[in-house]
C-alpha cells in the first residue's frame, strides 16, 4: 500500500470558490491521476484560508510551500515540476510588493507572521467535513473536561477569569451573561450562537463556520452545561449555503460520536443543536429580534429589561453569544482563563478577528491580540493602501461603527480606546478608505443601510435615520444649505438616545464620526458646490487641462455619450451638455489631465 507523502490543503471557501477553486480541484485530480501520483498525493478541500486577496491558494504540506492566485491552466506544470521532479513553481509564490521578493513558506508571508491565530488555528489547516481531523487537533477535549471535570459554576468562573467579551459587538463578558442565565429559575434554558453577520464587509463568522465548525458546536456545548440548558440555536443567514452545509455534517458527525444528543460522553448531560435560517435582515443581529425571528414571529427587538437571561426564546431563560465568542470558548475550557487572560489588554483579553477589505492591497481575514494598532493591522497585515493613493480612514464596527482618520491609525484594537476615537469593535469588519473617498457620500451609504434594514417599530430610528438619509443625500446632490450640519448633530443626538434597540442607538455613528474628523468635506460640500474626493456625479464638471492632454484619444474613444470631440495632436474637448457625467474618461484617463 502506498502511503500518502505529500497533502494539498486547497482553500475551499467562499471567497476561493468564487475565484475557481472547484476547476483548480478538477485539474488537480485529473493532472495527478494521469501521472500515477493519485496514490501519494492528496488533495484536502479546506475551509477559508484567510488571504482572500490572492486566492484560490493552496498549502503543501509538509513542506509548507503556499501558492497562491491558481488557475486550472497552472496545474499541469505545477504537478510535473514540483510533484513529479520536487522542484516547486517559484511564479506561483507570494511576491511581498515592497521588495518584489518571492516568499515560498506560509509562515514567512508577514500576511500571516503578524498574526496570532487561537479562533482560527485550525483554518485551512484542516477538512471541516471529517470530525476526525478536528478531534486530532485537541477537538472536543474542552468538552471532556467541562462535562466531566468541572461544575457550571466553575466553567463559568474560569470564563470570568479569562476576561472573554462578547465578539459580537457589544462587548458583554461572557462569562457575567452565563453567570446571569445560570442563577435564573426553570427546567428550560436556551444556548443560542449569531451566525447571522449582516455588516456591509463583514465575512469572519462565515470564514469560522466554513473552515472549523466544530470549534462553535464546542464551544454552545460548554455554554449549556454551564447554565443546564438542552437545547441549542444556530441561527444563521440563508446567505450563507456553505456555512449552513458543513454545520449540518458537523451536528450530524457530533451525534454520531456522542457529542450531541443524549448522554454525551457518558456523563448523563443532555444537549442537542439545530440550524434556524434566518432571511438576511440585519435587525435579527439583535438578540431580541432574533429570538423573536426563531419563534417564527418578525423579527423586531423589545424593551430590555427583561434580558435574555431571565426571559429569553420562548419565554425562558437564555444565552447568545456569535461563532467568534463560542469558538474561543473551547480553548478557554482546555487551557485555563488565565493562559487566555495573557494575551491582550487590560480590559480587553485575547485576540480579535477583522474581515480587513477596501482600499487595501491584502484583502482577508485578520487574526490579531487584542492591543495590536490600526496601523500594524492595516500596513503590516494588510500591505497598505493599493496604487500609491494615501489612506483616509477605516469604518470600524460597519454601519453601527465610525471612521477612523489616519491621525488615529495608532490607536489600539480595544473595546475603550476604539469607542475613544468615535467607532465602536462590532462584530469585526474593517473597510479602508483611500483619498478617492467621499466621507460625506461614505455616511451615506451607510446611513441608506441602516434606514432600510431599520424594522419599523420606534419613531426615532423609523423616522429620525431617513431624516439624516434625506439631509445627506441633499447635501451629496449639490442641495446643501446653511444648518444642515447643525441638523444632521442635533438629529443624531436624539436617534442616539431615544432609540429602542442597538441598530438604532449606534445608527447615526457614521455621520457623527465623520462631520467629528471630515467636517471640511461638509462645508465643501454645502458651501462650494463642490466635492473634494470628486465622487459625487452631481458636483462634477469635467474639463481637459490642454497643458496636460497628451492628445492620445483615449478618452475620446471610451466616452459611452459621444461627449468628446477629437482628432488627431489635438487636444481633446468634452461637451458639457452632452456628458453624462459617468467618470469613463476620469478613469481612461493615464495622464491626469481630466479636472
Amino acid at each position: 500500500m502506498i502511503k500518502v507523502r505529500t497533502q494539498l490543503m486547497l482553500c475551499g471557501g467562499t471567497g476561493c470558490q468564487a475565484s475557481g477553486t472547484g476547476d483548480v480541484q478538477e485539474a488537480l485530480e485529473m493532472e495527478l491521476e494521469k501521472q500515477g501520483l493519485s496514490e501519494e498525493v492528496k488533495i484536502i478541500e479546506t475551509g477559508c484560508n484567510g488571504f482572500c486577496a490572492v486566492g484560490p491558494v493552496m498549502l503543501v504540506q509538509p513542506e509548507g510551500i503556499f501558492y497562491q492566485k491558481l488557475k486550472a491552466k497552472y496545474v499541469p506544470h505545477l504537478v510535473e515540476e514540483h510533484f513529479l521532479k520536487g522542484r516547486p513553481v517559484k511564479k506561483l509564490f507570494y511576491v511581498e510588493p515592497a521588495s518584489k521578493e518571492t516568499i515560498p513558506k506560509m509562515s514567512e508571508i508577514p500576511f500571516f507572521s503578524h498574526q496570532m491565530f487561537w479562533v482560527m488555528r485550525n483554518k485551512g489547516a484542516i477538512d471541516p467535513e471529517l470530525i476526525d481531523e478536528h478531534i486530532a487537533n485537541d477537538g472536543y477535549f474542552g468538552v471532556a473536561k467541562a462535562l466531566k471535570e468541572m461544575t457550571s459554576e466553575e466553567i463559568i468562573e474560569e470564563m470570568k477569569i479569562s476576561g472573554l467579551r462578547g465578539r459580537g459587538g457589544a462587548g458583554f463578558p461572557t462569562g457575567l451573561k452565563w453567570e446571569f442565565a445560570n442563577k435564573s429559575s426553570g427546567d428550560v434554558k436556551y444556548v443560542l450562537c449569531n451566525a447571522d453577520e449582516g455588516d456591509p464587509g463583514a465575512f469572519m463568522d462565515r470564514s469560522v463556520l466554513e473552515s472549523d465548525p466544530h470549534a462553535v458546536l464546542e464551544g454552545m456545548i460548554i455554554a449549556a452545561r454551564a447554565i443546564n440548558s438542552h437545547q441549542g440555536y444556530i441561527y444563521a443567514r440563508t446567505e450563507y449555503p456553505l456555512a449552513i452545509k458543513r454545520l449540518e455534517i458537523a451536528i450530524k458527525q457530533a451525534r454520531e460520536y456522542g457529542l450531541l444528543g443524549k448522554d454525551i460522553l457518558g456523563t448523563g448531560f443532555d444537549f442537542d443543536i439545530d440550524i434556524y435560517q434566518g432571511a438576511g435582515a440585519f435587525v435579527c443581529g439583535e438578540e431580541t429580534a432574533l429570538m423573536r425571528s426563531i419563534e417564527g414571529k418578525r423579527g423586531m427587538p423589545r424593551p430590555r429589561p427583561p434580558f435574555p437571561a431571565h426571559k429569553g426564546l420562548w419565554e425562558k431563560p437564555t444565552i447568545l453569544n456569535n461563532v467568534e465568542t463560542l469558538a474561543n470558548v473551547p480553548q478557554i475550557i482546555l487551557n485555563g482563563g488565565k493562559w487566555y487572560a495573557g494575551v491582550g489588554t487590560e480590559t480587553s483579553k485575547g485576540t480579535k478577528v477583522f474581515a480587513l477589505s477596501g482600499a487595501v492591497n491584502n484583502i482577508g481575514l485578520v487574526e490579531v491580540p487584542m492591543g495590536t494598532t490600526l496601523r500594524t493591522i492595516i500596513y503590516d497585515i494588510g500591505g497598505g493602501v493599493p496604487n500609491k493613493k494615501k489612506f483616509k480612514a477605516v469604518q470600524l464596527g460597519g454601519p453601527s461603527g465610525g471612521c477612523v482618520p489616519e491621525q488615529c491609525l495608532d490607536t489600539p484594537v480595544d473595546y475603550e480606546e476604539i469607542a475613544k476615537v468615535g467607532a465602536i469593535m462590532g462584530s469585526g469588519g474593517a473597510i479602508v478608505m483611500d483619498e478617492n473617498t467621499c466621507m460625506v457620500d461614505m455616511a451615506r451609504f451607510f446611513m441608506d443601510f441602516v434606514q432600510d434594514e431599520s424594522c419599523g417599530k420606534c419613531t426615532p430610528c423609523r423616522e429620525g435615520t431617513r431624516r439624516l438619509l434625506q439631509i445627506l443625500d441633499k447635501i451629496c446632490e449639490g442641495r446643501g444649505e446653511d444648518g444642515d450640519i447643525e441638523t444632521l448633530e442635533e438629529l443624531s443626538s436624539v436617534i442616539k438616545g431615544a432609540a429602542l434597540c442597538g441598530l438604532g442607538q449606534t445608527g447615526p455613528n457614521p455621520v457623527l464620526s465623520t462631520l467629528r474628523y471630515f467636517q471640511d468635506e461638509y462645508h465643501a460640500h454645502i458651501y462650494e458646490k463642490r466635492c473634494p474626493a470628486k465622487r459625487c456625479i452631481a458636483l462634477l464638471k469635467f474639463e481637459v487641462e490642454a497643458d496636460l492632454c497628451k492628445k492620445c484619444g483615449l478618452c475620446f474613444k471610451a466616452c459611452p455619450a459621444e461627449a468628446i470631440s477629437w482628432k488627431k495632436k489635438e487636444v481633446a474637448v468634452i461637451d458639457k451638455d452632452k456628458c453624462i457625467k459617468c467618470m469613463t474618461c476620469f478613469v481612461k484617463c493615464k495622464y491626469g489631465s481630466i479636472f
